[in-house]
């Protein structure tokens, strides 16, 4: 679709309007669901000042209808995120005077589907995970590092990348992770075992790299650059394979097995919403759900007929 150069200046004050309050990767995200919108529009020969609730939601029925190649539907999950990107784009229109008034306000989101995390590690693999880098290259101390910080923080790949070296304190054992997702800071306590392996990595491994001196980011390349999130991945990975586990592991594992030990653990929901940075109780529930092997656990010690 060829926006015309009002469009056009509304999409880039809409831009920097998202790169001042989201994510890196939330930016191209969102700017792709509005224009996708914007081409329906166009094909429906919507003018975008005048639209309506009922267009909106029109557009979100032919969501719901919509199917990829393969035949299936859009997951819950992608439908939301672009009804988020247009009520966002809307909310921003009306707030900067564009528009006189906010259509996508009184439109809803799908109902979540609630789906339990896969993959989760045990104590043991992720044990098996974090140390397997065991030698003193800066490479491994790095690995060590990033591999120790998922595990005590459960915080999000992005979250990771952005991390400069005035956002962690080893002595307090403190991580600061400033402009998270939904543009909010928190602070994360560290483990003994994390703050150990980042300080070693600050004194040994990091002044190695390359460019180091350059750069404020806690964490780099071998080429000290910044570390993208493919790279963080494969590191894990690589070291999950290097520890005998099979199955394709992620940085995401490790946020989705913290929660799921913490809470069997013992801790509040509360404490596991806070440390996970959910702006919703409701995202951290799923973690309540317990695993049908529990279930058998203790069917097997307590039903009469379980033994």
């Amino acid at each position: 679709m060829s926006a015309s150069p009002k469009l056009a200046r509304l999409l880039k004050l809409y831009q920097e309007h998202l790169q001042v309050r989201h994510a890196e990767r939330t930016v191209p995200a969102y700017m792709a669901d509005v224009r996708i919108f914007l081409a329906w529009l166009e094909e429906k020969g919507v003018e975008l000042t005048g639209v309506r609730t009922q267009d909106l939601l029109a557009y979100q029925t032919d969501l719901y209808a919509a199917r990829k190649k393969d035949g299936r539907p859009y997951s819950t999950s992608i439908q939301t995120n672009r009804l988020s990107a247009i009520k966002s784009f809307f909310r921003f229109l009306y707030r900067r005077g564009f528009m006189l008034h906010d259509p996508a306000a009184a439109v809803d989101y799908p109902r979540s589907e609630l789906r339990l995390p896969r993959g989760i590690l045990t104590k043991q693999e992720a044990r098996r995970i974090v140390e397997a880098p065991e030698g003193k290259s800066p490479a491994g101390l790095r690995d060590r590092a990033i591999l120790e910080t998922l595990y005590a923080t459960g915080i999000r790949v992005g979250e990771l990348q952005k991390l400069t070296l005035s956002d962690v304190d080893t002595e307090e054992r403190v991580l600061r992770v400033v402009m998270g997702k939904g543009g909010k800071d928190r602070n994360l306590p560290l483990t003994r075992a994390a703050a150990a392996a980042i300080e070693r990595y600050l004194l040994e491994a990091r002044p190695k790299l390359r460019g180091a001196r350059r750069q404020a980011l806690l964490f780099l390349s071998p080429r000290g650059c910044p570390l993208r999130a493919s790279t963080a991945n494969d590191i894990v990975h690589a070291w999950a394979k290097q520890a005998g586990i099979k199955r394709t592991i992620t940085c995401h594992t490790f946020r989705h097995s913290v929660a799921t030990h913490l809470l069997k653990g013992g801790a509040d929901i509360r404490h596991i919403q806070a440390l996970l940075g959910h702006a919703s109780l409701q995202a951290t529930e799923r973690y309540t759900h317990v695993e049908v092997s529990d279930l058998m656990e203790v069917i097997r010690r307590a039903h009469p007929r379980g033994k």
